[in-house]
């Protein structure tokens, strides 16, 4: 032995556990859209909202809920789908549904 003492250096962070980094947005959209098709078994038309929120992100997807020919007959709904802030989906709820090429007033 050369006389020197053996010393370990600790990895362990004095801040404590670190919190999971929030996903971005073109994730979170991604997620919201995606897991609604996954849930009601539709595909999705559009994301037409997302904000950023305490829990993680709220977005409004819309989608056809009844799909009718001419096509413009077809019945729209758009849902809220709230996720936490990796993109796990943590509820949705239809807001409202309308004719497919229905302009808001």
């Amino acid at each position: 032995m050369d006389g020197k003492m053996a010393t370990t250096e600790s990895t362990e962070s004095t801040e404590g556990p670190r919190e999971p980094q929030r996903i971005g947005a073109p994730a979170a959209m991604r997620h919201a859209a995606g897991q609604l098709a996954q849930l009601l078994g539709r595909e999705p038309g559009a994301v037409s909202a997302l904000k950023a929120t305490d829990e993680g992100w709220s977005a409004d997807v819309e989608l056809v809920e009844i799909e009718r020919v001419p096509d413009t007959a077809s019945v729209m709904a758009s849902y809220r789908v709230q996720l936490d802030a990796q993109g796990e989906l943590l509820g949705y709820e239809r807001l409202r549904r309308y004719a497919r090429g229905q302009l808001d007033r």
